[in-house]
């Protein structure tokens, strides 16, 4: 898409105008999914380093004015470099969004040692994706925008993700003169599922896509995220923190040695079995942290489980393959799994981060009702919510797997996740690629697509995790694009502690074979 066909032939800059944007009007025929236009609010020249860089760079922010006046707008911003490279990137968000993402930031999982786009000279640009969030405590958990039918699409459907394209390559042209050589999308959690919404929904938008633990199937996650609300709700079911640090320990010490060397990873969770019932506490009763009681057992059973609902929903899905903490998910950030307090209404703070999910979408997507108790929901049996479930299903859960048309484009696409991911399933991350694979076949698959199972890595390496992931796949995916060379024996840091592993294309997995165990030349992949 090019703009300002009546000064096409002005030469181009590597230095912004940025002056120039501010209050800039972004006209709603730039879009190509309906607006009613929007407005540059301010642009200025900031300095600031990033990634151990001095840049300068000019700051635009924007708001993108909705068709319905009761919608709230689309919040922009883009971050335009002096010495630009040619090359911009979008971010994607987290959670419920609400917040414009940090637009200095490194892609997910993202290397220690390499710099962040912005460092690269890449302009990079992000939104709040339609809405703004109130004064919840964690901001990606305020789900109240709910109530509006544009601010749904806008986030759940991903509208909000063209509209911010449109715009930015929109003052990128204005601020340079010329439009980008390549645009790139990076994202992790939502944002991962926000990346495969554009390489789906727009093909030509993007060159090269990275979805790292992506939140797909946001639906059908939730469902099961509400079915484990109720499980754990019940009277003694919960596993308290020290309990969850029990389960894991026994997990690493049944399962740890499986790929040869003993290194607090799992590297094939299929490969481990773990029955909780070795925990169990005598006759079933709880008696302390060093056992699980039978309620607990069948609370972390459900949760390890696929859960299938009776009923069909629009979208087409049956199930989510349930959490993986009987292989090896890291059970020591509670915040992100178990949570540290059982769901109860009102939902505890303290409880997971799924649980307070799933709360925020009952009251403002599902009922509409911010007084409705999340916990009179029964994902199971959703009696009169069964046509607004699948109603919504159609939205969020929209991201089918025909990736052709992206592939005929020249468009690239790595995929991520973590073994230990606590709050997105990886289980659920093969299913998509083996639906891509099911649908396009392995050579057309492998043509554009790489995916890599991280072991011992949980969502966004929050906390301590076991393997906390780094890999430039930004120059990964920048040689997939632009030299048509793909990933090739790719290796994996752990940022945390010195150590390198082999990124194997799933299913592989790295099995130690000989030599220093932290080198990711003594390892293999193998299926």
């Amino acid at each position: 898409m090019a703009f300002g066909p009546g000064v096409a032939t002005a030469s181009p800059s590597t230095v912004p105008a940025c002056a120039g944007l501010d209050q800039m009007r972004i006209p709603a025929s730039v879009m190509s999914l309906p607006t009613t236009g929007g407005r540059v609010t301010s642009a200025s020249v900031k300095t600031g380093v990033v990634s151990g860089r001095t840049i300068e760079y000019c700051q635009a922010d924007a708001d993108i004015f909705p068709v319905d006046p009761s919608a709230p707008a689309i919040k922009m911003r883009v971050a335009l470099p002096h010495g630009w490279n040619r090359k911009a990137l979008m971010f994607g968000g987290g959670g419920y969004n609400g917040t414009i993402p940090d637009l200095t930031m490194n892609v997910p999982f993202g290397p220690a040692d390499q710099p962040a786009p912005l460092a690269r000279r890449y302009v990079t640009f992000a939104s709040d994706s339609g809405h703004q969030h109130g004064p919840a405590a964690v901001p990606s958990l305020d789900g109240s925008f709910g109530m509006n039918d544009e601010a749904v699409r806008n986030f759940a459907a991903g509208d909000a993700l063209k509209k911010t394209r449109d715009a930015s390559l929109f003052l990128i042209w204005h601020a340079y003169r010329t439009n980008p050589a390549e645009v790139y999308f990076s994202g992790g959690s939502t944002g991962g599922r926000e990346a495969l919404v554009v390489a789906q929904r727009w093909p030509r938008a993007f060159d090269g896509v990275i979805s790292a633990y992506p939140a797909w199937n946001n639906l059908a996650e939730i469902l099961d995220l509400g079915y484990l609300a109720h499980v754990l709700s019940r009277p003694g079911a919960f596993p308290g923190p020290a309990k969850q640090t029990l389960l894991y320990d026994s997990v690493i010490n049944a399962c740890d040695g499986l790929d040869g060397v003993k290194d607090k990873v799992i590297s094939n969770p299929r490969g481990c079995h773990f029955d909780p019932h070795v925990l169990r506490c005598p006759d079933g009763a709880d008696t302390g942290p060093a056992c699980l009681s039978d309620p607990q057992i069948k609370a972390v059973t459900a949760m390890s489980t696929p859960f299938r609902w009776p009923y069909r929903i629009a979208s087409g899905e049956t199930g989510y393959p349930g959490f993986p903490f009987l292989s090896g998910a890291d059970m020591r950030t509670p915040f992100l799994g178990f949570g540290s307090t059982a769901p109860a209404n009102p939902m505890p703070a303290t409880s997971g981060y799924g649980m307070q999910y799933w709360e925020q979408w009952v009251k403002y997507f599902l009922t509409r009702d911010p007084n409705h108790n999340s916990l009179d929901v029964d994902p199971r049996q959703p009696g009169k919510w069964l046509d607004r479930i699948s109603h919504l299903s159609t939205i969020q859960d929209r991201n089918n797997v025909d990736l052709r048309p992206f592939a005929r484009a020249g468009g690239k696409l790595i995929m991520l996740h973590g073994a230990a991911d606590e709050l997105v399933s990886h289980r659920s991350t093969n299913e998509y690629y083996q639906r891509v694979r099911d649908l396009l076949g392995t050579e057309v698959t492998r043509s554009f697509m790489r995916y890599y199972l991280v072991p011992g890595a949980n969502h966004a390496n929050f906390g301590a995790p076991a393997f906390a992931a780094g890999w430039d796949s930004l120059s990964a995916l920048e040689r997939w694009v632009e030299k048509g060379q793909s990933p090739v024996s790719p290796v994996v840091a752990d940022v945390n502690h010195n150590r390198t592993r082999p990124l194997c294309e799933y299913p592989a997995w790295p099995r130690y074979r000989a030599g220093e165990p932290d080198s990711a030349s003594s390892f293999v992949c193998t299926r």
